[in-house]
Parts: C-alpha cells; structure tokens; sequence
C-alpha cells in the first residue's frame, strides 16, 4: 500500500516507519522495494517470458457492424450491404465502409480479419472477459505471468481505462454486461488498475490520499507534484536502504508522469482530440443511447493517447472501453446506422488512425499491439428501420503492430456476411495470439508458479495464420 499521511506537508517530520510504508505498492504480500529487492537476487538464468511489447485492448462496446466496418459487401443486395457505402483503401481491391477515410488511407499499416467468429449475440465483454479468459480480464492472464507491476517504474501491468479516465465528468462506466475489472479464477493482486473520478481501486493498489480516498486522476497528480516538491527540500530520504530510495523514484517516474496528459505536445493532443467530431447539431433525442454515442466522439481519442503513454512507460496490457455504443437497431434506444455511424465510427476512424501515425512515427508498431473488436457482429439484413441486430456468426477485428504482419485482410466472409466462407478465427484464436506476441510462452512454461490454467488459456487457440 502505498500511505500519503495527512501531514505529509511536514515531510522533513515524518518517520523513517512511515516512509517504509511509502512506494508499498501492495503486490501480492511484496512491496514494490520487496519486487526490486527480489528482482536484484534473481538467478541470471531465471526463465524471461516478457517480449518487450504492450497490448491495447480497444473493445468496441455494442457489437460493431461488420459492413459498415471493414467488409461493405457492396455487390451483395440492397437490404445487406453497407448502408453508408464504400471507400477504396490503400490496399488495391479492399474497401471500407465511408465512415473511414483515414483508415483507409493507412490500411497498409494494420491488418483486417473477415472472418471472426465471436460464438453468439449476446451483449458481453466475452473477447475482454469470458469463459476463454477464464472468466478473468485478458490483462489478469498477462499479469499472472509478468507480475502485478513494473519493479523498475511501479507502473501497474494491467489497467482499464474508461471515460473518466480522462474526463471526470463522464458518464459511469456501464457494468450491467460484464466486469472489465474481474480476475475470474485468478488472485484479485491482477485485477485491472482502474484511473479515474469515480473508479474503485483495488486493495492492493489502494491510495491513502489525506483526509479522503483517492477518487479523481486530478487528485493523484496534485499529491504527487507536492509530495515530489516536498522531498526535494527535506532530508526524509535519509536512511532509507537503495531498494526503498528506488521504489520512491520508480514511483515518481511510473505513475505520476504517465498519468499526466498535458505533458504531451499540445499538437499530439490535438491530433487525438475526438471531440470535435461530434455533430454539431444532434439529429434527434428519439434514441435513448444517444449520449453514449457523444461520450465515445468526446473521450476515445485522449483514451488511447493516455494507453499508448502507459504502455510506453511499462503497462503491458492495456484495456480501453467507452461506453455501449456500437448497438444500432434503429429502435427506441438506438439509432440507425447512418446516425450511428456518425456519431461513433468518424471518431473511431480519427482516433484509431491518430493512434497509428502516433506510433508509426515514436517508432514503436513493433512494441505495441492495438487489437479493436467487439463482442459480436450484426445482422446481414438490414432490419425495416435501417438498423441491424445482433448476430454471433461473423463480427469485425483490427490487429495493428505488435511485430505481426501488416497490410492483409485474413480470412473471407460469405457472399451475405454471414459467416466465414475461409479460415475462421474464434475469440480462443485471438487470444493464442495477443498472448504469443506479448509473451514467449515457451518460457512462460517453464516459470516455476504459473497455474497450468493459465497456461492453458493461453494456449487453447491457434495464432492467426498469416500474422505471426
């Protein structure tokens, strides 16, 4: 645990006791000084299953179409292909639905699969959290071998970013269809570290702020800068052994920078800024999930420049989920796909491709894997007010980076959409390669600790051929 004690403005004051408990990261019974201690005495041949790359877990919350995504089917009936149209890509013969120029545009940087398969319709988180996952957020299975945080930066391994995460004024985080913070059959030490106004921090990265719990980004960040400027004056360092020293530095350098936005460019922040593609007038209040589909134009694009600075500084899995959006029946609650696509796939679009030329030019698409899908697809059919319903036989995945193979469209669909006509991919598929690209799981095999459940998890699906 790491302790703030309400007097901690008097730091030339405090105890050598209370510093110990200072930078505690709480992991599992050791303290971020205990893992930088450990990792010092380990055997120069322990096994390294860590490659040196990140995850980005964009999940799509809704269940995106797949015609007015990736595969527009535009030579199909009227009633089935995409109802916002087509656009070329950089990729000769390949076309988008229109709501994506920019990705069009850079299609050669990152790959398409048409033919995933996700099992049902149901409305979940199953590709984040589900039985293949073992009933654990993706990022739990990644933690469980990588450890709960970075000795070296105190940076968790493992976060979930919502709205909140950079807007506290957000709406909550929609929960009713599943809990991106579940560890399943895992121990609760990696459940996901969740930043953000509103957001329940697990116990074992709890933060005992003064006088009240730590509830807002903001907070964290001002205490910090404080607390930084208060020890440059003091000498309550002294006396401190080198691991602990440390553990206050690598906490310094982890959490506070990381966290901290307006030390990006103000241009970067520009370039992701989704914001302003928000419509400027709104069509109509008739559907009830309208304000998700704001909330997702408002906050996705600072959403992942905030995960692509934490994966930079040591978060190896990253989960990024807006709100239900992507549900587009065209009924009372949710709008037709020509509004809705509008409304969430522009910023999609401008966020995602903002993302890519970002890393492209840090020179970091080996090291970062950005993964994009939903836990469904939609309908081949258009229903009779424009929209699409839910449909498990066929949904749309992006995979950019992470040292695979870019510029392909794996897989086909059949001629409605309905189904994969070549080379099925199922959620079990996905995660043998988000974990295969991540981890050496050779290595990971041979780690002394690591439940054959896990393993297992890893392992039960096939990489996607013709990406790694």
């Amino acid at each position: 645990m790491l302790s703030f004690q309400d007097h901690f403005r008097h730091a030339r004051h405090w105890q050598r006791r209370q510093f110990l408990r200072a930078g505690a990261l709480s992991l599992g019974g050791l303290s971020l000084a205990d893992q930088l201690a450990v990792k010092a005495a380990a055997a120069p041949d322990s096994p390294n299953p860590l490659k040196n790359r990140s995850v980005i877990f964009l999940f799509m919350h809704g269940g995106p179409s797949q015609f007015e995504t990736f595969d527009p089917k535009m030579d199909a009936p009227s009633n089935i292909r995409s109802a916002t149209g087509e656009i070329p890509t950089s990729i000769p013969g390949i076309t988008f639905g229109s709501s994506f120029p920019k990705l069009a545009a850079l299609a050669r940087k990152f790959s398409i699969v048409r033919s995933f398969v996700t099992g049902d319709g149901n409305h979940d988180i199953k590709p984040v959290v589900g039985t293949d996952s073992l009933r654990a957020n993706l990022g739990a299975l990644y933690a469980a071998v990588a450890g709960p945080a970075r000795p070296d930066s105190a940076m968790p391994t493992n976060v979930t970013l919502f709205p909140r995460s950079v807007d506290p004024d957000a709406q909550p985080a929609i929960t009713e269809f599943g809990n991106f913070e579940s560890t399943g059959e895992l121990s609760r030490a990696f459940a996901p570290f969740v930043p953000g106004a509103g957001a329940d921090l697990q116990e074992d990265m709890h933060l005992n702020l003064p006088a009240s719990r730590f509830d807002d980004r903001r907070a964290l960040l001002s205490m910090l800068d404080n607390w930084q400027r208060q020890l440059g004056t003091s000498d309550a360092l002294t006396g401190l052994d080198g691991f602990q020293s440390q553990a206050f530095d690598a906490l310094h350098r982890g959490v506070f920078d990381a966290f901290d936005l307006s030390r990006e460019n103000p241009k970067t922040i520009a370039r992701y800024d989704t914001a302003p593609l928000l419509p400027k007038s709104r069509i109509s209040s008739q559907w009830k999930n309208l304000n998700h589909y704001a909330t997702n134009a408002q906050t996705l694009g600072r959403q992942l420049l905030l995960a692509r600075r934490l994966c930079e500084r040591g978060a190896g899995f990253v989960t990024v989920t807006t709100s239900f959006v992507w549900d587009m029946h065209a009924d009372v609650n949710n709008a037709p796909l020509t509004t809705g696509m509008d409304y969430v796939g522009r910023p999609f679009d401008h966020a995602v491709s903002a993302f890519i030329e970002d890393v492209e030019s840090r020179g970091l698409s080996d090291q970062i894997l950005l993964v994009c899908c939903g836990e469904m697809g939609r309908t081949p059919a258009l229903n009779k007010d424009g929209g699409r319903d839910h449909w498990g036989n066929l949904a749309p995945l992006l995979i950019y980076g992470g040292g695979l193979q870019m510029g392909q469209v794996i897989g086909t669909s059949s001629r409605d959409g309905s189904e994969p006509s070549s080379q099925p991919v199922t959620i079990k598929d996905l995660i043998a390669t988000i974990m295969h690209s991540i981890l050496d799981i050779g290595q990971v095999r041979l780690m002394p600790g690591i439940p054959q459940r896990v393993i297992d998890a890893m392992t039960r699906g096939e990489p996607i051929r013709g990406l790694v």
